[in-house]
C-alpha cells in the first residue's frame, strides 16, 4: 500500500506538539511496516533526520503552506496532484488538515478544536479558515484520530460526527524525559534560576495557555510568605501576548520571572527535571504533553481541572481552576509547602504515566490506518 502523509510540521529544531506526534508515530510506523511505501509530503526543504527508513519517499510540495491562502492552495491544488502522481491509496494528515479535492480515502488527526470554542484567541483570517474547513475535513475523512476522549466527544458534539468514526490515540513522552540526579538538579538551578527553587511552565505563549493568570498567581504567591522561589517560562511567543506584557509590568515580583525562550529537548529535560513543580494551567488542551513529560521526570504537577487534562493526570497531579488566580495561587502554596504531598504525587505518577507511550500511540494510529484499507 502507498500511504501519502502530510509532514509539513516536521521542521528541524522546531518540533512542537503536533510535530512531535507526527515524528514519534511515523518513525515507529514506517520502521515497523516496511511492506508499505510512505510518501512524505513536505512543503519546504526537509532534514534527512525525518527520513526514518528506506520505504519513505520524500517529496517537496509547493507552495510552503504557512497561512490560510497557502493552506488552501497547497491542499486543494498541490496535494491532489501528488496523490494522483504517486497513485496513493491513503492520505494521512497528522495535523488535521485534509484536501477536499481528492477522492482518495483520507485519515486526519484532529488534536483539538480550541478555535471553535475560543475563536478570539486566533487571528481573524485563520479562525475563519479553521471554523469553515475543519467541519468539512471531519466529514470528508474516512476515519478521524484524536488524542483524548475529551477531544473525541468534543468533535462528535460540535461537528455532529458519529463516535464510531473516531479513534483515540493518546500522546506519549519522549524517552529523554527521566528523573535527574541531585547533582544534575543543582547544576540546572545554577544555570537557570540563580540557585533557587522554581516553578516551571512549558508551552507556547498562546492565550489559551493562560500565562497571564499564572503570572498573577505567582505574584500573589510570592506575597504570601518568605520564599525565593522563581517562575521559569519556557516557550516561544505566539499570536497575542500584549496582556502578558501588561501584567509583567504591573507585577511586584516580575524580576523573579525568568523567560528562557525555546529550549532544545536536552535542555528542556534538565529544566523540567530540576523544577520544584510544573505549573501548567491552560484553559483548553487536547491532551497536555508537558503534564506527562513532568510525570516521567518525577516532577510534581500543578495543572488545570479543565478539558482533557484530568484524563492525563488522573490522581497523580494537583488540580486548580484555570480561571481563578486564587485557585492557582493556592495550588502553588500547597505544592511548594508540602514535601509529603510532592512525594505522594511522584509515587502516583509512576503508575499513571505507564498508560501513555509513543509505542502505544503508533500502534493505535496504525490500527486506525488499517480500518481505512
Amino acid at each position: 500500500m502507498k500511504i501519502a502523509v502530510n509532514t509539513r510540521l516536521l521542521l528541524k529544531d522546531r518540533l512542537e506538539g503536533i510535530g512531535w506526534f507526527t515524528y514519534e508515530t511515523l518513525k515507529r510506523i514506517a520502521q515497523k511496516h516496511t511492506e508499505h511505501e510512505f510518501i512524505f509530503m513536505f512543503d519546504r526543504e526537509y532534514s534527512d533526520e525525518f527520513i526514518f527508513s528506506s520505504n519513505i519517499n520524500p517529496v517537496i510540495v509547493r507552495p510552503p503552506a504557512r497561512h490560510p491562502t497557502l493552506w488552501y492552495l497547497w491542499l486543494e491544488y498541490s496535494v491532489p496532484r501528488v496523490l494522483k502522481k504517486y497513485n496513493a491509496d491513503l492520505f494521512l494528515s497528522p495535523d488535521g488538515f485534509l484536501s477536499l479535492s481528492t477522492d482518495i480515502p483520507s485519515l486526519n488527526v484532529i488534536h483539538d478544536i480550541n478555535f471553535f470554542h475560543r475563536p478570539e484567541d486566533v487571528p481573524f483570517v485563520s479562525r475563519k479558515y479553521y471554523n469553515h474547513y475543519f467541519p468539512l475535513f471531519a466529514r470528508k475523512a474516512k476515519r478521524i484520530g484524536t488524542v483524548s476522549e475529551y477531544s473525541k466527544n468534543d468533535i462528535c458534539e460540535s461537528y455532529n460526527i458519529d463516535a464510531d468514526k473516531i479513534d483515540v490515540l493518546y500522546n506519549g513522552s519522549n524517552n529523554i524525559y527521566s528523573p535527574l540526579s541531585n547533582e544534575e538538579k543543582e547544576i540546572t538551578k545554577k544555570n537557570y534560576s540563580q540557585d533557587c527553587e522554581y516553578f516551571v511552565f512549558i508551552g507556547s505563549l498562546h492565550p489559551r495557555k493562560n500565562v497571564p493568570r499564572l503570572l498573577k498567581a505567582f505574584d500573589s504567591f510570592r506575597k504570601t510568605g518568605d520564599n525565593n522561589i522563581k517562575l521559569v517560562i519556557v516557550g516561544s511567543t505566539m499570536w497575542k501576548n500584549a496582556e502578558m506584557k501588561k501584567i509583567l509590568t504591573s507585577m511586584e515580583y516580575r524580576n523573579e520571572v525568568i523567560f528562557t525562550g525555546r529550549l532544545s529537548p536536552g535542555d528542556l529535560h534538565k529544566v523540567l527535571g530540576a523544577a520544584l513543580a510544573l505549573t501548567f494551567v491552560p484553559t483548553f488542551e487536547g491532551f497536555g504533553i508537558p503534564v506527562l513529560e513532568a510525570m516521567y521526570c518525577d516532577t510534581p504537577v500543578l495543572t488545570s481541572d479543565a478539558t482533557s487534562i484530568p484524563e492525563v493526570g488522573g490522581d497523580a497531579v494537583l488540580y486548580a481552576d484555570p480561571y481563578s488566580v486564587d485557585s492557582i495561587k493556592d495550588g502553588m502554596v500547597k505544592i511548594s509547602g508540602d514535601k509529603e504531598l510532592r512525594g505522594s504525587l511522584i509515587e502516583k505518577a509512576g503508575e499513571q504515566r505507564k498508560k501513555f507511550s509513543w509505542d502505544k500511540s503508533a500502534d493505535n494510529l496504525w490500527k486506525c490506518i488499517e480500518k481505512c484499507m
